[in-house]
């Protein structure tokens, strides 16, 4: 009797859980102002000089605390992205005195396919200070986060663990100059 009450009680809280995640969805995302929260991440690739190990799980946003920081939210990896990932790489190698931090999150389906987009967009974008990780909801993205399962790209730029801005994008859409002014805003 208390393995039925508990299974009917575990699937209780599961179809709260998803009803909670899917009001959030509908909230329309992170704003300007909210606390960004916990999340795990496997790295895959990148940031070879981080401390982290390829295949580690690992939270990023908690590595890095309260420092400014960009999160990018990507289910495509063509269009922009690379250019994108190239200036904020840059950036972050010329705040080091500001500890600007950036990850890259791949957001899908199929965790091999996740891997294989991630090593490529690290290759191709040879970014030293950016580490490209797939997250442990890598359909949905951290649920907490509220990102809309539609946007192809999602950036998040937050400084003192508050959201500065959070923008998305199709990924031939991506508007760098805009990113970069929100990065530029959190360095001053």
């Amino acid at each position: 009797m208390s393995r039925l009450l508990i299974c009917l009680v575990l699937l209780f809280a599961a179809s709260l859980s998803n009803t909670f995640a899917a009001d959030a969805a509908r909230d329309g995302g992170l704003k300007q102002g909210d606390p960004i929260g916990v999340f795990y991440v496997t790295k895959i690739a990148g940031a070879e000089d981080d401390g982290v190990d390829v295949e580690q799980e690992i939270c990023y946003r908690c590595r890095y605390g309260s420092r400014p920081m960009v999160m990018v939210f990507a289910r495509q990896t063509d269009g922009k992205l690379s250019d994108l990932v190239k200036q904020l790489d840059a950036a972050v190698s010329q705040n080091e005195a500001s500890h600007l931090s950036g990850f890259v999150t791949l957001l899908g389906e199929d965790a091999g396919k996740l891997k294989t987009s991630a090593t490529d967009l690290a290759e191709k974008t040879s970014a030293k200070h950016i580490p490209f990780v797939v997250a442990k909801e890598s359909e949905t993205g951290p649920l907490n986060y509220r990102l809309s399962v539609d946007a192809p790209v999602t950036i998040v730029v937050a400084s003192d663990s508050q959201v500065v801005s959070a923008r998305t994008y199709a990924a031939d859409k991506i508007d760098i100059d805009a990113i970069m002014a929100d990065v530029k805003s959190i360095l001053n």
